[in-house]
């Protein structure tokens, strides 16, 4: 079984809170069918795709860096990246401890992309101009994007997995998930 779950903000990737936060928001409340596991993980702050399976195989598949496997984002970040931001973060750009990250696609949308809004929304400041990148990972590090575009210099604001593999998150509504047919299941594992 592989389930597609479009994962609000402000919930743990995990089914039980960790000690001493209780009172936190797990995955626990969206009633997953028995032995479904997410595969990765998207922080507290972030949103958007997030597989489950109960197949075991389908982790090294997925999660390994050597299988290539694209994660698509849309990143609001503070600011205005200018195209040497942009082609830094194209290169690969030193992060945490070292680590360079591979080289991924980087664009900057000229209109903000056409999802809900957030609950609670993005703090809006009116003398700070915000903009929407869309960045396409073949990676996936811990807080990845945000220590990238915070890197180059471009705070991120609001990060939303938008697709994973060929398979778009769509209009899945928010906090909801569904189990995918086989076409969908393709869509996930193409290059």
């Amino acid at each position: 079984m592989l389930i597609a779950f479009n994962k609000p903000f402000g919930i743990l990737s995990q089914f039980n809170a960790n000690p001493g936060d209780e009172g936190q928001r797990t995955l626990k409340e969206f009633n997953f069918p028995p032995k479904c596991l997410p595969l990765g993980r998207l922080d507290m702050d972030s949103e958007g795709l997030l597989l489950f399976t109960d197949e075991k195989s389908l982790e090294d598949r997925l999660l390994n860096p050597r299988f290539n496997h694209r994660r698509r984002y849309l990143v609001l970040v503070e600011g205005i990246p200018d195209e040497a931001a942009l082609t830094k973060l194209r290169s690969g750009t030193l992060i945490i401890k070292g680590h360079r990250c591979m080289p991924c696609r980087a664009k900057s949308l000229k209109q903000a992309p056409p999802i809900p809004d957030r609950d609670p929304p993005v703090r809006v400041r009116q003398k700070i101009i915000d903009t929407w990148l869309r960045l396409e990972l073949r990676e996936g590090k811990n807080r990845q994007v945000r220590r990238m575009t915070a890197a180059v210099g471009f705070p991120c604001l609001r990060l939303l997995r938008e697709g994973i593999g060929a398979f778009p998150l769509g209009d899945l509504p928010v906090g909801e998930w569904k189990e995918l047919n086989e076409e969908e299941r393709a869509a996930i594992f193409a290059r």
